[in-house]
C-alpha cells in the first residue's frame, strides 16, 4: 500500500494504523536481532584472536553504553526531523560496525565496531525510535496494546537470530557471519518507509505541541515519578545485557552442552513474544507500576532459584522460558507511562533518557560480568548482584503514579 494511501486510512484517530505497525515491527525485528546474538561471537572470537573475556565484554559494555547515550539524542532528532531518516542512519552505522568488527585484528577496532558504532545503530533503530513513531498514530486507549506488539517484534527477530546467527558461524565462520549480518541490515530503510514523519505529523493532536524539548525535559526532571522510573529502568538494562553477553558462556562454564545456549536465547526470544504483548495487553487496564514491582520481583525470583537448583539442561530450559515471559515486558508498560506523564510531542526524547538509564545498567552488567569473572573466575557475584538490583527496581516502582503531569510550561519558558 503506497504511503499516501496507508495514511488516509489511518487519518480517523479510532483507526488502527495496521501499516504503520507491521513496518515498525519488522524493523524492530531487524535491529533487535542481530544485537541480542552478539554473546555467539565470544568464544570463537577470542579462540582465534587470543584476548580475555574483559576485552569482548568491554566491546559489548560500550555498545550498551553508546546506545542509551544515543537514543535521546536520536529520539529529539527523530522527534523533529522525521523517523525514517534516523532509521535510515541506523542501517548504515550497523552494517558499518559489524564489518568493522568483523575485520578486527586489534581490540580497539572490536572497541570502534562492535561497541560504539553497533550502539549508536541500535540507538538510531531501537524500541525508543519506533514507539514514539507508533504512539503518534496509534490513540491513547490502543498505545499499550501497539507497544507490546512493536516489542515482541523485537523479541521475535532475538527467537529467530539465534539460531541463524549459530548456524552461520559453525558454517562459515564468526568473521564472514558479521559480513552477512551487514548486508541485512541495510534492508532497514526500505522496511521503514511507512515510517516517514516526525512529532507533528501522524493522527493524533501533538500533545503539547508548543511546548520545546528545553522546557520538556525541564519539566521531566522535576516530576518525582518519571525520576523512579528512571532510576527502575537501570537494572532492567542490568539483568537483561548481562545474560545476553554472559549466559552462553555461562553455560559452557558449568559443563551444560553448547546447543542449550543457542536454545536458551531461542527460548528466551520466542517467550519474549508472549511476555511483551500480554504486558501491553494488560497495561491498557491494570496499573503499570505494580505490574512493573511483580515483573522485578519475579526476576529475582527466577535467578534466585536457578542458581540454588541443581542445574542441568532442564533447568536451563526452565529459566530461559520464565526469564522469556519477563524479558522486555518493561519496555512496553514503561513507554506508556512516559506517554502518560507527558504526551507524545517529545516522547522519543524523553523516553530516550529513561532508556539511557537502562543502557547505563547495561552497560554495569556486561562488564562487571567480564571483569568479576577475570577476577574470580565466576559469574556468581554478578547473578547475585542481579538479584539485589530487581528488589531494588520493584521498591522504587511501588510509588510511581500512573497520571498526566502537571503542566507549567511559563516556569520552564526561556
Amino acid at each position: 500500500m503506497p504511503v499516501a494511501a496507508a495514511k488516509a486510512a489511518n487519518n480517523s484517530p479510532t483507526a488502527f494504523p495496521w501499516v504503520i505497525i507491521v513496518a515498525g515491527c519488522l524493523v524492530a525485528a531487524m535491529t533487535f536481532g542481530p544485537r541480542s546474538a552478539m554473546g555467539f561471537f565470544q568464544l570463537p572470537m577470542l579462540a582465534d584472536l587470543g584476548w580475555d573475556r574483559t576485552t569482548f565484554a568491554m566491546a559489548m559494555a560500550l555498545q550498551n553504553l553508546c546506545w542509551g547515550l544515543g537514543q535521546p539524542i536520536f529520539g529529539a532528532i527523530a522527534d523533529r526531523y522525521g523517523s525514517w531518516r534516523v532509521l535510515f542512519l541506523s542501517a548504515i552505522l550497523y552494517a558499518s560496525g559489524l564489518t568493522m568488527m568483523a575485520v578486527a585484528d586489534a581490540p580497539v577496532w572490536l572497541y570502534i565496531g562492535g561497541g560504539v558504532l553497533i550502539g549508536l545503530a541500535v540507538a538510531a533503530g531501537s524500541f525508543g525510535i519506533i514507539l514514539a513513531a507508533f504512539a503518534r498514530n496509534v490513540a491513547p486507549e490502543k498505545r499499550s496494546f501497539a507497544f507490546g506488539l512493536g516489542t515482541a517484534a523485537g523479541s521475535a527477530g532475538m527467537f529467530l537470530f539465534a539460531p541463524i546467527t549459530q548456524g552461520l558461524i559453525e558454517t562459515v565462520g564468526w568473521s564472514d557471519t558479521l559480513i552477512y549480518l551487514a548486508i541485512a541490515m541495510l534492508t532497514v530503510p526500505v522496511l521503514a518507509i511507512a515510517l516517514r514523519g516526525n512529532a507533528s505529523s501522524g493522527s493524533q493532536a501533538p500533545d503539547a505541541f508548543a511546548q520545546t524539548a528545553r522546557q520538556a525535559l525541564r519539566e521531566a526532571i522535576g516530576h518525582q515519578s518519571y525520576l523512579l522510573l528512571t532510576a527502575g529502568f537501570f537494572v532492567c538494562g542490568f539483568q537483561v545485557a548481562f545474560i545476553t553477553a554472559h549466559f552462553p558462556a555461562y553455560l559452557g562454564d558449568i559443563g551444560i552442552d553448547a546447543s542449550y545456549a543457542v536454545l536458551a536465547i531461542a527460548l528466551i526470544g520466542f517467550f519474549n513474544i508472549f511476555g511483551s504483548l500480554a504486558s501491553g495487553i494488560l497495561g491498557q487496564n491494570h496499573s503499570k507500576p505494580m505490574m512493573l514491582v511483580a515483573l522485578y520481583v519475579s526476576r529475582s525470583i527466577a535467578v534466585t532459584l536457578f542458581l540454588l537448583l541443581p542445574q542441568t539442561g532442564t533447568s536451563v530450559i526452565v529459566f530461559s522460558i520464565v526469564m522469556g515471559l519477563l524479558w522486555l515486558s518493561t519496555v512496553p508498560l514503561t513507554n506508556g507511562l512516559v506517554a502518560i506523564m507527558f504526551g507524545t510531542r517529545h516522547l522519543g526524547m524523553l523516553g530516550g533518557i529513561v532508556f539511557l538509564s537502562h543502557q547505563t545498567g547495561s552497560f554495569l552488567g556486561v562488564w562487571l560480568g567480564g571483569a568479576f569473572y577475570d577476577r574470580f573466575g565466576s559469574y556468581d557475584p554478578v547473578w547475585w548482584l542481579s538479584v539485589a538490583l530487581g528488589l531494588f527496581a520493584a521498591l522504587i516502582h511501588w510509588p510511581i503514579r500512573e497520571q498526566a503531569a502537571p503542566r507549567n510550561l511559563a516556569a520552564g519558558a526561556t
